[in-house]
Formats: C-alpha cells, sequence, structure tokens
C-alpha cells in the first residue's frame, strides 16, 4: 500500500528541506489535491468536447457512452487523486483512519463501474422508447422492464463483489440466501406475488402505459400511468389514481379498449305501424346511407334489417362499425348516423313510434256528456249550495 505512492512525492517530501516535514507533508497533499483538481477538469472538458463532437455523427450509441462516462470519469480522477494524498498523509503521519485507504479503493471502483453501467442502461432505455431517435421504438413498457431488470442484475452483483472485496465469503452468502430466501417467502408472499404479477404484464404485455384499460371482473377503469413491481397506477376518468396490486391481474380478466380497430354502434329504433308499408324502403334507405358514410367502416359488418314486431313499433335493428376508435369522435359520428336515420324516416312519411296505448269500446256503450246534463238537471244537493250562497250575499249587504 505505502511502496504505490509516486516517487516523486518521497522526493520533494525527503529532499525539500527548506519547511519542516509536517508542512511539507500537508503542502504536497494540498498539491495532490489542487492537481486532482485540475486534471478532473480536463478530463469533464476533454469527453464533454468529444461528445459534442459525436453528437453529429448518425450513431447515437456513442452520444450515449460518452454521456454516460462523463461524470464516472471525473469521479475516477478525484478517487485516484484522493487516495494518492491519503496514502501520503499516512505515511508520515501513520494515523488509523488511513488504513481504510486500500478498501475505500476498491470499493469506489465498484462504484464507479457500476454508476457507469447504470447510466448507460439509462440512455440506452431512452433511445430505445424515442420516436424521435428510433425510426421504429420499441414498446416502452418493455424497455422499462428491461432497463429494471438489468439495473437489479447489475446492483446484485455489485454488492455480492463488494461484499468479496471487504473479505465475506461468497458462497456462505448465497448459502444463507438461500435459506433466508425461504423465510423470507413465507413472510411476504403477497409481495412476491405483486413481483411476478408485474413479470407476467411485462412478458405478456396485456396492457401499457397510456393505454385504456378496464375488468369486468372488478371495478377497475380508467388509464394506466405505471407499472411497477408491486403496484399498477390506474388514472380513472373520474381523475383519481387507483392503486392496483400486480397479483390482481393474474387472476382477473382485462379488457383494452386502446387496441380496438373499430367502435360499435348497435341501436333498434321503432317505426308505427301505420308505416308498415313503407318499412322496406326505410330500410334500403338507411342501409345505402350507412354503406356510403365517410365515417362507417363498410368493409366490416353492416346490418340493417325490419327485425321485431313490438308492443307499439316496428324495430328495424342497426348494427355497424366506425372507422375511428376515439371516444368523442365516436359519438360525433354516432349522433350524425342517427339524425340521418330520422331524416330518412320523416322523408317517407314515416314517424319514429313512441309508447303508445289503444283503448277500444264496446258497441253498445254510450258516453253521457256531463255538461249538457248538469244544465238540464239540478240536484237537492246543488239547490241546498244555492240557497246558502243566497243568504249569505244578503247578509254581506
Amino acid at each position: 500500500m505505502l511502496e504505490e505512492t509516486p516517487p516523486i512525492v518521497d522526493t520533494l517530501v525527503q529532499d525539500w528541506n527548506l519547511l519542516s516535514e509536517n508542512w511539507r507533508v500537508g503542502l504536497v497533499v494540498f498539491g495532490l489535491v489542487f492537481g486532482t483538481a485540475a486534471v478532473a477538469y480536463i478530463a469533464s472538458f476533454i469527453v464533454h468536447a468529444l461528445e459534442k463532437r459525436f453528437q453529429r455523427s448518425s450513431n447515437l450509441w456513442d452520444d450515449a457512452l460518452l454521456h454516460a462516462a462523463r461524470k464516472p470519469v471525473v469521479a475516477f480522477v478525484w478517487l485516484q487523486g484522493v487516495y494518492w494524498a491519503a496514502e501520503v498523509a499516512h505515511r508520515y503521519s501513520q494515523a488509523e483512519v488511513f488504513k481504510v485507504n486500500d478498501t475505500i479503493l476498491r470499493l469506489g471502483f465498484v462504484w464507479i463501474l457500476v454508476w457507469t453501467v447504470l447510466r448507460l442502461i439509462k440512455e440506452g432505455e431512452i433511445i430505445l422508447s424515442s420516436p424521435v431517435k428510433m425510426q421504429k421504438p420499441m414498446d416502452y413498457t418493455t424497455v422499462t422492464a428491461v432497463s429494471k431488470l438489468s439495473r437489479a442484475v447489475v446492483i446484485i452483483t455489485a454488492v455480492l463483489i463488494a461484499m468479496q472485496s471487504l473479505g465475506y465469503s461468497i458462497s456462505g452468502v448465497l448459502a444463507f440466501g438461500g435459506v433466508g430466501g425461504i423465510a423470507i417467502g413465507f413472510a411476504a408472499k403477497d409481495l412476491l406475488a405483486n413481483f411476478f404479477g408485474g413479470f407476467i404484464i411485462h412478458l405478456d404485455r396485456p396492457f401499457k402505459v397510456g393505454d385504456w384499460v378496464r375488468s369486468p371482473d372488478r371495478n377497475i377503469e380508467g388509464t394506466v400511468e405505471h407499472i411497477g413491481w408491486r403496484l399498477t397506477t390506474v388514472r380513472t376518468f373520474d381523475k383519481r389514481p387507483l392503486y392496483v396490486p400486480n397479483a390482481i391481474f393474474t387472476t382477473i380478466a382485462v379488457e383494452n379498449p386502446s387496441r380496438m380497430f373499430n367502435r360499435r354502434i348497435s341501436e333498434t329504433v321503432g317505426v308505427r305501424y301505420a308505416d308498415v308499408t313503407q318499412m322496406a324502403t326505410i330500410v334500403a334507405n338507411i342501409r345505402s346511407m350507412l354503406e356510403n358514410h365517410d365515417d362507417i367502416d363498410s368493409e366490416q359488418t353492416v346490418i340493417v334489417n325490419f327485425n321485431t314486431f313490438n308492443a307499439s313499433s316496428l324495430d328495424i335493428m342497426i348494427y355497424t362499425f366506425t372507422k375511428t376508435v376515439d371516444w368523442v369522435t365516436f359519438h360525433s359520428v354516432k349522433q350524425d348516423v342517427l339524425l340521418k336515420i330520422s331524416d330518412l324516416i320523416q322523408e317517407q312519411g314515416a314517424e319514429v313510434a313512441f309508447p303508445t296505448r289503444t283503448l277500444h269500446l264496446a258497441d253498445n256503450a254510450r258516453v253521457e256528456h256531463g255538461g249538457e246534463r248538469g244544465a238540464q238537471e239540478t240536484t237537492p244537493a246543488h239547490q241546498s249550495r244555492q240557497g246558502e250562497s243566497a243568504e249569505a250575499q244578503s247578509d254581506d249587504e
């Protein structure tokens, strides 16, 4: 350890007799730290200049590598420079605190390497999922899942290497981890179920961030905002966040309306029984209108048929699909279709039916008009009321 200091440092400390040894050691340490700062600045400037130069090329990965390595390079320079300064201080002071220099150096190298790899993974995630940088970007959910898994592997590997550097046996750690993993598995089975549920979501990809999902089994409906390893965040249509444990998605059915190719219009329109002679023409006109409508997908199923004799209407079944899948646009198209159907019915002199009831009376039934009979007959009670009214009027006078 002590032999790794540069020879020029020993020469400056031992042969420079103008100052005492403590002052000479202090100046050398200061010079090493100052030189480290200067070298770190120069290294950062060089990497930044190379980064700007490589940005002009069409290759995106060299930019990602330089951007990921710029800060770790500076950290490496500082680590090596401070290590040399600590070694000089240790040689001439013999302080106990400097005995951990080698351990800190090894752990520092591991940390810098891991930091570089993690930054590179992050840059790769941005490149692969960006529609600006890639002509055919990968699915964001898949890229995020692979990125998280890669970071987990790197961190676990770094922890094992660090423990080996500290003198711990990796085989013993792995054996303890196997036994402890069983105990943890029983204690945190729900947590593990959510973890593997998140893994299945990333693997099967029934939905991704930004999709509209709903479940007929549970009261779950909204837009997916985030897919984590334990929870999936769904923003409901009343703007509330809904946090769903991932294990639930392995046991319920999930619909993904965002992946529809069309939206369906399925309606029943009733016409009066009095317009039965116009039904064939009305049905034909509605079918022709739908087949020629700009927003209706004529390649999908189009059904327009007189369907049934209902209680107070002749029902026409209308079944078709729109080209748009946008929820707001769909309702505008549906409104236009229904208004045109109403116009086509009126063009034939027919009307849209509404619930009615017809009352049939027997032939010998006779209705007497109460007004005519009341004018001819006066009951005793009526006469009494007339007398009381006259007396009251007389008293008032």
